[in-house]
């Protein structure tokens, strides 16, 4: 009997699975993110600040695939109306009905005058924005917790490279599917800027 004993113990012990690397898991990220074909969007933003109030935005978005394109166009409120953004390439365009013109803006441009900004749009590799942020003895911060009742993994990232909307993120990872739930951005400062809450998501062509 204690042989047995001993060699379940043994195989309990070989299950157990190990939490993976910061990396692979934005990998998983970006698996579930990319998309392969052309798409279109309306999209509807709101948005709470306590000095405004609520302020509602609508906008249809449109993406290329082939070189990875897209373009907006406000639709609501009356203010934005006609107002639009332009991305091909290294380049953005913002478009003003009132006056007609195209300005060439950074990447970082707020949408509509909301805290949106056009990499929120647009489809880039998290691991070539990103990477972990190590502690002292060089280990991964991957750490297992629970959001709510929800399994995830949480762990910290920092820029790779300048055109970012943030240089600091935390996610919270679901740990099934490797979607995320919750991310938290900071300046280069440390200073929390931005909350986000990822509560539904739609499957469009298997992504």
């Amino acid at each position: 009997m204690k042989k047995i004993l001993i060699a379940t113990t043994l195989l309990l012990a070989t299950c157990t699975f190990a939490v993976p690397s910061a990396n692979s898991i934005l990998k998983k990220m970006e698996d579930n993110y990319k998309m392969t074909n052309d798409a279109s969007a309306k999209v509807q933003m709101t948005q709470q600040k306590s000095e405004q109030g609520t302020k509602v935005f609508d906008m249809l978005w449109n993406r290329r695939d082939k070189d990875n394109a897209f373009l907006i166009v406000m639709t609501g409120p009356e203010s934005e109306k006609g107002n639009g953004y332009l991305r091909m390439g290294d380049h953005f365009w913002m478009y003003r009905r009132n006056t007609r013109t195209f300005q060439h803006v950074s990447r970082d441009e707020s949408i509509g005058g909301t805290d949106a900004r056009g990499d929120d749009f647009e489809s880039r590799k998290l691991t070539e924005m990103y990477e972990p942020s190590l502690e002292k003895d060089a280990k991964d911060t991957v750490v297992e917790e629970m959001l709510g009742a929800v399994p995830v993994y949480k762990f910290s990232v920092k820029a790779k490279v300048n055109d970012v909307d943030y240089p600091k993120k935390v996610y919270w990872v679901r740990r099934d599917n490797f979607l995320p739930l919750k991310e938290t951005s900071y300046s280069s400062s440390g200073s929390l800027m931005q909350s986000a809450y990822y509560l539904k998501y739609t499957e469009v062509d298997g992504k």
